[in-house]
């Protein structure tokens, strides 16, 4: 054993010694995603549960009561001391009224306990941890909950840190539709969204193969467009959770209900909804994407859109309008006579511009902004209307990039990040590498990049595998978002970082796939 090792190891023992519940808190070597500032020393400490407490600053907006925040200081004290599993109300209220050895004061500006984060939410903080105590000061809670997740990394060494996210939009799409994935997986990966800042979970719940979102208003669409109608389903109620897990550590939820194509699934509980398709002069049987031609189309899709501004509280809905296929439009006479009256000729693209125009002008009369796939814009490039572009396909993405952003639209970064395909884990420096402002542009066209996000699509992922192919390799998107791109230029520098938050992330349940040969430390605590 090292000189080093042996010291850790008598400080360990006496930390176990002096109480007995104490805990030896292992430190993450560096923060992940590493802060704007950060200034720390290497102190170490052990900390005990009974001689620990979080409180609020005098002068905080949010005292004893805000529901975000409290159940932030549970949380995250469970993280800290996992086997002390006797936590209740009363040592709760002891400790918070104790003068204690370690006590973390939280202060915020602003109330905000009960909203919703939006785009427009302050997430910077400053964290100032010192012998005995750890000061954390933001503008509002959604900020303190950013600076708490980097708490837990340093809370045994002197540490200053000023931060900010360098983008407010820092997605992860999920895909239930392809593969249902049960309401633990989903919750789970919030979680996992949290420890990594991550601040938006695009949820592609409905596609093709399957529609298991329940809707109070078309209750048909999963009763026969879910894989199960019972077991294969997300009920009214599974949403609420999904949405309230989230909003508790100040993540968005943004629901994608793409159309006019990948709706097969629709048609099944919504009669007339689909186009016919035909071969020669009669009807082949098969459908295709949504009929752009009938007003029953419109008043559907009113209904439900004004049914998701009910269920889903963010301000962003997407609406898809990606990989349509033209062919079953171009076979149906009805759809060609269509085009005719409204002089759109032989031009399909025109007509999907039309619906699309028709869906977005209805999201912006219910007060959302809607998010769609770069097809819309590839196939208008001179929108009517302002919507975010989400750019996806792969080539010149960044080329892309340029032109969303000279016609004035927001756009979102998603190409570089598709986590889907079964590629080895150390492919994670591919996604840490990529540079989303590396375009020829403005500065006004760059602040119109607002994030990027990470795209798991279902086609190969369930329950079984969907952690261990997200994680750790969207802990290198999330810093990509976040971190100051000049300060975390280098995959090999941050590589000793990333390897022990993998072992974080597997020390709080995360089931991360290894990044390298090697090992965990608290794979052998206790011994």
């Amino acid at each position: 054993m090292s000189r080093s090792g042996s010291h850790s190891h008598r400080v360990r023992r006496w930390c176990l010694i002096a109480a007995v519940v104490a805990v030896w808190v292992q430190q993450v070597e560096g923060v992940w995603p590493l802060p704007q500032q950060l200034h720390q020393s290497a102190d170490r400490d052990c900390l005990s549960p009974q001689r620990f407490s979080f409180t609020y600053g005098r002068d905080s907006a949010a005292q004893t009561g805000c529901s975000v925040l409290d159940a932030a200081f549970k949380r995250y004290f469970s993280i800290i001391f996992p086997d002390f599993t006797t936590l209740s109300e009363n040592v709760l209220q002891y400790m918070w009224s104790e003068p204690q050895p370690f006590v973390v004061s939280v202060s915020v500006k602003t109330r905000g306990c009960d909203g919703y984060p939006d785009e427009d939410s302050d997430e910077s903080y400053m964290l100032s941890v010192s012998e005995g105590q750890a000061v954390l000061r933001s503008v509002s809670v959604w900020g303190a909950l950013r600076g708490l997740e980097s708490l837990m990394l340093v809370i045994n060494s002197s540490t200053e840190i000023v931060d900010f996210p360098r983008f407010a939009f820092r997605g992860l799409l999920l895909d239930t539709s392809r593969h249902y994935l049960p309401l633990y997986a989903i919750l789970k990966t919030l979680d996992a969204m949290a420890y990594s800042k991550l601040n938006v979970f695009h949820w592609h719940i409905v596609d093709d193969p399957s529609f298991p979102y329940q809707s109070r208003t078309f209750p048909d669409l999963s009763n026969k467009g879910a894989f199960h109608p019972f077991t294969h389903i997300y009920t009214q109620s599974d949403v609420i959770r999904v949405i309230e897990h989230a909003r508790m550590r100040g993540i968005r939820v943004v629901p994608e209900f793409d159309s006019p194509g990948h709706t097969q699934s629709w048609g099944k509980g919504q009669p007339g909804l689909l186009t016919p398709c035909y071969k020669g002069s009669v009807p082949s049987g098969s459908f295709g994407p949504v009929d752009p031609t009938v007003d029953t189309t419109y008043k559907f899709m009113e209904s439900l859109l004004k049914e998701v501004k009910f269920v889903f509280p963010d301000s962003y809905v997407h609406l898809g309008g990606d990989e349509v296929s033209f062919a079953c439009w171009q076979s149906n006479p009805n759809v060609r006579k269509f085009m005719e009256k409204m002089g759109f000729g032989k031009d399909f693209t025109k007509l999907e511009s039309f619906y699309m125009e028709s869906i977005m002008n209805m999201t912006a009369a219910l007060n959302k902004t809607s998010i769609v796939w770069q097809d819309v814009f590839d196939y208008h490039e001179r929108p009517r209307s302002k919507y975010v572009v989400e750019v996806w396909k792969q080539g010149c993405y960044l080329c892309k990039m340029r032109r969303v952003t000279k016609a004035g639209l927001k756009v979102i970064l998603a190409a570089p990040f598709y986590l889907d395909l079964p590629i080895p884990t150390h492919s994670w420096a591919r996604y840490y590498n990529v540079r989303p402002l590396a375009f020829r542009g403005t500065d006004e066209q760059k602040k119109l990049v607002i994030g990027g996000e990470v795209a798991m699509w279902g086609e190969y992922v369930d329950a079984t595998n969907l952690s261990p192919r997200l994680w750790p390799r969207a802990c290198a998107a999330a810093e990509r978002l976040w971190s100051n791109e000049e300060k975390t230029l280098n995959a090999d520098l941050a590589f000793p970082r990333l390897k022990e938050f993998r072992c974080e992330l597997l020390r709080r349940g995360i089931q991360a796939e290894p990044l390298f040969v090697g090992h965990c430390r608290h794979e052998y605590d206790g011994l």
